[in-house]
């Protein structure tokens, strides 16, 4: 997407999502499909495109049944968008929806298409739940036998143990370790203390709490199932009361990972419209930002280096091809997984010997002003439905940028499996 006179400049006209919200709570009995479709239909309904045909929809969840197979066309059917406006599944992890962006982006940029949402979903309420694999093959066998006998003879090894179903898992299959002990690892390698980490927790919920009093995300978040705000914003929180949780991944007596300054398993869904500027202008429709770069990365965090540290190398290379410095932005909207880990990928930047040995540069990136840090909250407060994330920091982004009337913004999203997904957006003129 990067606008070198050849390529279509990719305009952001704005995004709608539903108020995020921890898991088991408004939308214990969602499913994936309806959440995405309602925050579609927010995204219709905002600009008017309700039987209009667009380029293409990219969308995905992580925690996904195999029911939604084909979940992004399900939804565009329900959204109120015309019926061939084709839809597809994506997904990498924690940064689903971002990638869904870059993938329309791309498409719009190289003139294929010259509109599209990209968007993301997840529940951890509705998670499919299976059977163990010796169970599966009892049920399996007995469907394919051909006769009444082959049948029943499966069933003979049923045991009660079996009946137990298989709870999906956050682990990571390589190390099998969960993100939280992962992070725990870093914090430590790092050196971070347990009161930068709530402080950083502690100012995330203040600024989503200022958000939403001052009306910014009047047009981005639409109600469902009666909730208007995410439930997740502790607007009574104190850095005394945080510093009362206890560690919730190690216990040692060394931990500093809690509760509080980590995300907590929440359910939501985002999307946001992109388009090329003849389209939207012709549509009378908002230019609020440009999406002008993106970059993603992986780490070996099997080996050497910490799960959530991609971010570090994908923001380094995506500044190189850019020639741009790291503190050559207006905001940042850095994802909060975890107080840590953010504040892990802030000093990695800031450290000479990790940008020399490990980003290859001549010396450190430097720190950026925290005052410019996802100003309206981050994820520890607003909640992070893992694949929904990536959709609404840019809507947010788009807004800020359009709000300022000028300027940058850098998007940075760490995500399982050691991959980091980032993007550059840039104000779109004031008329």
């Amino acid at each position: 997407m990067l606008h070198d006179g050849r390529s279509i400049r990719v305009a952001v006209v704005g995004g709608s999502r539903i108020p995020f919200c921890r898991s088991h709570s408004v939308y214990k009995h969602c499913s994936n499909q309806e959440m995405m479709t309602a925050a579609l239909q927010g995204v219709v309904d905002r600009f008017d495109l309700k039987g209009q045909t667009l380029g293409d929809v990219a969308l995905g969840a992580v925690i996904k049944h195999s029911r939604d197979w084909n979940l992004a066309r399900e939804c565009v059917i329900d959204s109120g968008l015309s019926l061939r406006t084709p839809g597809v599944d994506l997904q990498r992890a924690c940064g689903t929806s971002i990638e869904a962006a870059i993938m329309v982006a791309n498409k719009i940029a190289l003139g294929q298409i010259d509109s599209g949402i990209a968007g993301g979903t997840d529940t951890v309420s509705d998670a499919p739940i299976v059977f163990k694999d010796r169970m599966r093959r009892i049920m399996l066998d007995a469907y394919s036998a051909r006769s009444f006998g082959g049948r029943i003879a499966p069933w003979f090894r049923l045991r009660p143990s079996l009946l137990a179903p298989d709870f999906p898992s956050v682990l990571e299959p390589r190390t099998k370790k969960s993100m939280g002990q992962s992070t725990e690892d870093t914090a430590k390698e790092w050196d971070i203390e347990r009161k930068h980490q709530d402080h950083l927790a502690y100012t995330s919920h203040q600024k989503a709490a200022a958000a939403y009093d001052e009306g910014f995300f009047d047009d981005l978040v639409v109600p469902f199932m009666e909730c208007e705000e995410d439930n997740n914003i502790r607007r009574d929180t104190t850095l005394e009361k945080l510093a009362k949780l206890k560690p919730a991944f190690d216990k040692s007596g060394e931990g500093t990972l809690t509760a509080g300054n980590s995300t907590s398993l929440t359910d939501g869904a985002a999307a946001v419209l992109l388009a090329n500027e003849d389209w939207a202008r012709k549509k009378n429709l908002p230019i609020l930002a440009y999406l002008t770069f993106a970059k993603v990365a992986a780490v070996d965090f099997i080996n050497a280096e910490g799960l959530l540290m991609a971010p570090a190398y994908a923001v380094s290379d995506m500044l190189n091809q850019a020639e741009l410095n790291l503190q050559d932005f207006d905001f940042y909207e850095i994802h909060e997984a975890f107080a840590a880990q953010t504040i892990a990928t802030l000093k990695a930047w800031q450290s000479e010997q990790f940008c020399r040995t490990r980003l290859g540069r001549s010396e450190a990136m430097g720190s950026i002003d925290l005052e410019r840090m996802n100003v309206k909250g981050g994820s520890l407060a607003v909640g992070h439905p893992f694949a929904a994330t990536g959709a609404r920091i840019i809507a947010t982004m788009a807004k800020l940028l359009n709000q300022k009337g000028e300027g940058r913004g850098l998007i940075s999203v760490c995500t399982a499996g050691g991959m980091g997904v980032s993007a550059i957006m840039e104000a779109a003129p004031t008329v």
